[in-house]
């Protein structure tokens, strides 16, 4: 079953001598439960397609299709709730709340959406992510490795129809990235959840089902 449709889409900043095609007329399916990494060099247009698809920034022009939804043609308002509800969103630096611990940093997005926390659900998702010793710790009590599992919680917790992960080891080093790409193919595999991740790394690109390499805002 598809569930995103990118459609022909293009990203212009600027205008004259200063204009910077950052995705020029890109066109990919992906399935629910598929892990698909986005690889490229700096300035290729990975990001700006993350951020596309995220709800976080607005095409030039092209579809986005997540769910059979064309979400390029909502609101800012109905953008917002799209992001909260069906976006998990994995940043390269973690973006904890300082003064939450981690089970407040976690159920942070259902707080917000005025939704009840299911108190089995969380310890579940905690096990997952082998946080139990650490559930009322603040972020600064935590390695950059327990962090980022903190935000994969943040992620996972709303049930999204897919995952966004940006850089997701790019602030780890090589033992805490290899156990976070482990996480991530855990969950794609035990929750069937649809993953988009980009990456630099080849190493890492190279446990998702399907690569996709952009170079200079086209698929190559």
């Amino acid at each position: 079953m598809e569930i995103l449709k990118v459609d022909n889409l293009t990203k212009i900043y600027g205008k004259g001598e200063t204009k910077v095609v950052a995705l020029d007329h890109v066109s990919f399916t992906v399935e629910k439960g598929e892990f698909v990494a986005i690889v490229g060099a700096s300035g290729s247009g990975k990001s700006t397609l993350l951020h596309l698809i995220g709800g976080v920034d607005r095409p030039t022009s092209g579809k986005i299709y997540i769910d059979n939804e064309d979400i390029s043609s909502y609101n800012d308002d109905k953008l917002a709730i799209f992001r909260r509800r069906q976006v998990g969103l994995i940043y390269q630096f973690y973006n904890l709340i300082p003064i939450l611990n981690v089970e407040e940093n976690i159920t942070l997005p259902l707080l917000l959406d005025n939704k009840e926390v299911d108190t089995k659900k969380l310890d579940e998702m905690i096990s997952l992510l082998g946080l139990e010793k650490r559930k009322k710790h603040l972020p600064s009590e935590l390695s950059g490795g327990q962090q980022q599992r903190t935000s994969i919680g943040r992620a996972l917790i709303t049930n999204p129809t897919i995952v966004l992960a940006d850089e997701p080891t790019g602030n780890l080093d090589s033992k805490s990235s290899d156990e976070i790409v482990a996480l991530l193919k855990k969950t794609n595999k035990e929750l069937k959840q649809t993953i988009i991740m980009i990456t630099h790394n080849m190493e890492i690109a190279s446990v998702a089902d399907r690569i996709i390499k952009l170079e200079d805002g086209r698929i190559v």
